[in-house]
């Protein structure tokens, strides 16, 4: 079902971030899904406060004076991409079984379109064919109540739910009996949340698009902000027109951290006139991001030699505490150790703290290229530290900046979605809701599939996602979901997670985020929560692609109902009535009171930030200084160190196609970015093929058979390659003891000619 091959190609791309190369792809991905004219006229209403829906893309936030085209190249592809004509529904899966879909490319499954109506696996065929609601309901509700324990199932989401399926769902999964509640957090910002905690009691940024707007100084890390969030590049262009300095911390110099135009310019797009997103490019080795920023706090702290308005020390005698051990560890850091670990040379890390020092206010963001790491959360707890020097937070244009990658995933996780919530959380939870929920911490993602492989989880629920290509370690993932007694996968288009699957299975098809969704009461509204807190509504416009879909709250309730026979809730009228759902989470959610009112308010309304304020809820009621050794990441004599990323054509495992038009490539995904210098020490010519081996901890070894190797711009020892492909590389026990995220960022590997096989 794929199409021909194509010869691949490389070559550097040296054109403006989004402008006319974004329009032309818009164009061919509307052309692609037959939306020309419907397609545009719905996206023009995109991200728009008043009666449009939120971008099911990334969590950048919207434009809060009300700009009138907030949406971007990859916004447009991902809502496009749910509007397809293409139906997926029983004749689809009577004339393919599931063995032969296995043999079909990631993009030809999702290309294939929306999926109509529920679908349950029948072995005997080993085709899915249709069942009722009802009936898949029931085999939800009389499979989970058959196990000896509720923690013998788990229950999985993706960033696309709302605010009101997410507190719905763990109410269902809590009143049920478990805090089972693996999300893709565990596999992206969880670092960011457990440092940010530590140093200034909350788990989320502190920033907001005001001030993006008042900065002098953005130094943004392991963040490519043309392909995952695209809109960024507006505010990026706004700070260089005014003077900001903007510094990019990354191993590769993303079309980012170059120049852009930006589409709703129309002016710029019609003179083809850009603007510059970075003042200057950092390239740390992969995992050298915590030994730069110690850099640059020793920069500070010698400077205040001098200058004793380097440092903000009012700000940290009455604010902060641990200053004096953390100086002491910034002056026992020697340069040499610095540079090394960190791949940077001494001059460029002093040049970072001048830009940094003369700014009267800075703003540090970082994305999945310092999270997932081992030492994800120092780094981060080391940006905090330097932030804190010169009292960056709590003030305008100021403090840290956290980029979440898909919409409402910040939300899922204040709405409850957390495998180990706060003993306070539960008990406004229990007097809100009527119930008892269970106090024991349930499993994140990687305790789910070690739990799944061992027998001790029988039951996987997914909502929307794409759990076993998103996981680590696909062979131990497939082998732990294959293994389970029922897998349920609430979704809009066919993907792989579908034909990896237990002894049961269901495919229960839902209502999309661009879709109208239609209750008891009339067309519903939900509400999602941006990277930076902000709160509002989202509705559909569209009519649903099949009247056989269900929301998803509905396909919630359906399974608690089927599940929990006794249960109290009133889970129909939740269902007919989304405003109900939201006065629940008004008396069980901080900053949530009044929420009816509040969300209905121009814009929405933005969460309580006490750390925005300069009250610390940690357990000195201060902010807190870290002191961490530096971290030995400089890979073993013959080794390489990978990270994983994405390409630009892609929105997390979705593939749109084999090109990757930042970076210059067309027509492949199983390739290598690698240092010139590191391809000429293995013999290595322009696309060799070559075998990519992981060493795990524990010595294990995983291969990546016949890829192509790619010169680019990267720091020696230092490689690129693409997930979901490479996720095979990371071991099922290679997550950071900081955070247990998996360590896509940070895998060990031997690059060798290909052997014959």
């Amino acid at each position: 079902m794929d199409e021909p091959a194509r010869e691949p190609s490389q070559r550097d791309y040296h054109h403006p971030a989004a402008g006319w190369g974004a329009a032309v792809s818009v164009a061919k991905v509307l052309a692609h899904q037959h939306e020309i004219p419907n397609g545009p006229k719905i996206i023009l209403k995109m991200n728009h406060e008043d009666g449009g829906f939120d971008c099911p893309g990334c969590a950048w936030p919207d434009d809060r004076k009300g700009l009138r085209m907030d949406i971007c190249e990859n916004g447009i592809k991902h809502s496009t991409w749910e509007m397809t004509p293409k139906r997926v529904g029983r004749e689809f899966f009577a004339a393919h079984s599931v063995a032969e879909l296995s043999g079909w490319s990631d993009f030809a499954l999702e290309d294939a379109g929306r999926l109509t109506e529920p679908m349950v696996y029948d072995p005997a065929t080993d085709h899915y064919v249709p069942i009722s609601w009802a009936d898949a309901f029931a085999l939800v509700g009389r499979t989970l109540r058959g196990l000896d324990s509720p923690n013998r199932a788990a229950f999985y989401t993706s960033g696309r739910l709302g605010n009101e399926a997410s507190f719905l769902y763990q109410w269902f999964v809590r009143e049920y009996g478990t805090n089972n509640f693996p999300d893709c957090s565990n596999m992206c910002h969880e670092a960011s949340g457990v440092a940010l905690h530590a140093s200034i009691g909350t788990n989320k940024g502190t920033v907001d698009l005001t001030d993006w707007e008042s900065t002098e100084a953005l130094i943004l890390l392991g963040v490519n902000a043309a392909s995952n969030a695209p809109r960024m590049l507006t505010y990026l262009a706004k700070a260089y027109r005014r003077g900001a300095m903007i510094v990019h911390v990354n191993p590769m110099i993303e079309a980012a951290a170059t120049r852009t135009i930006v589409p709703h310019e129309i002016v710029d797009m019609a003179l083809f006139q850009t603007t510059r997103t970075s003042t200057l490019n950092v390239q740390p080795r992969i995992g050298g991001d915590a030994a730069l920023l110690r850099g640059v706090a020793k920069a500070l702290l010698e400077a205040e030699r001098t200058d004793p308005a380097a440092i903000d020390r009012l700000f940290l005698e009455r604010h902060t505490q641990g200053f004096d051990e953390y100086r002491a560890a910034c002056e026992a850091t020697p340069w040499d150790e610095i540079v090394r670990q960190s791949g940077v040379p001494e001059r460029q890390i002093r040049l970072v703290a001048k830009i940094y020092r003369r700014a009267r206010a800075a703003i540090i963001g970082w994305c999945l290229g310092v999270t997932q790491q081992e030492h994800g959360v120092d780094t981060i707890r080391e940006i905090m530290n330097v932030l804190l020097l010169r009292g960056n937070i709590g003030r305008e244009g100021a403090g840290p900046c956290p980029i979440r990658g898909h919409s409402n995933v910040q939300g899922n996780r204040t709405c409850g979605i957390d495998h180990h919530p706060t003993e306070a959380f539960l008990d406004r939870l229990a007097a809100a809701c009527h119930f008892t929920p269970p106090r024991e911490p349930g499993l994140d993602v990687v305790g789910t599939l070690d739990a799944m492989h061992d027998g001790g989880v029988r039951v996987f629920v997914g909502m929307g996602g794409n759990f076993a290509l998103a996981t680590p370690d696909r062979a131990y993932a497939f082998e732990a979901l294959r293994r389970c007694d029922l897998t349920v996968q609430v979704s809009t288009k066919l993907n792989r997670s579908h034909l990896v699957h237990g002894a049961q299975a269901l495919i229960l098809p839902c209502v999309s985020r661009t879709e109208k969704d239609y209750q008891a009461t009339g067309v519903q509204a939900i509400t999602v929560e941006d990277s930076m807190s902000m709160v509002h509504l989202s509705i559909g416009l569209k009519e649903p692609a099949a009247s056989t879909l269900l929301s998803e709250p509905a396909i919630i309730a359906g399974m608690a109902r089927a599940s929990l026979p006794d249960s109290g809730t009133p889970w129909a009228d939740l269902v007919g009535d989304y405003d109900l759902i939201r006065d629940y989470m008004a008396h069980t959610l901080d900053g949530f009171e009044d929420f009816n009112r509040q969300v209905r308010q121009p814009l929405g309304f933005r969460i309580r930030q006490p750390a925005r304020e300069r009250v610390f809820l940690t357990g000195s009621g201060r902010a807190e200084f870290s002191v961490a050794p530096l971290t030995d990441v400089i890979p073993a004599d013959g080794r390489l160190m990978l990270s994983t990323v994405r390409s630009h054509d892609q929105f997390n495992t979705t593939i749109y196609s084999a090109d990757d038009r930042y970076r210059g490539v067309k027509n492949l995904r199983t390739l290598l970015f690698m240092n010139r210098a590191d391809m000429a020490d293995r013999e290595l010519a322009e696309f060799d093929r070559i075998d990519i081996t992981s060493i795990a901890r524990d010595g294990s070894r995983r291969t990546a058979y016949g890829y192509l190797a790619v010169a680019y711009d990267l720091p020696p020892g230092c490689a690129v390659g693409y997930m979901p492909e490479l996720n095979v590389l990371c071991a099922i026990g290679d997550f950071s003891t900081q955070s247990r995220q998996p360590l896509m960022k940070h895998i060990a590997v031997e690059v060798t000619k290909a052997t014959p096989r």
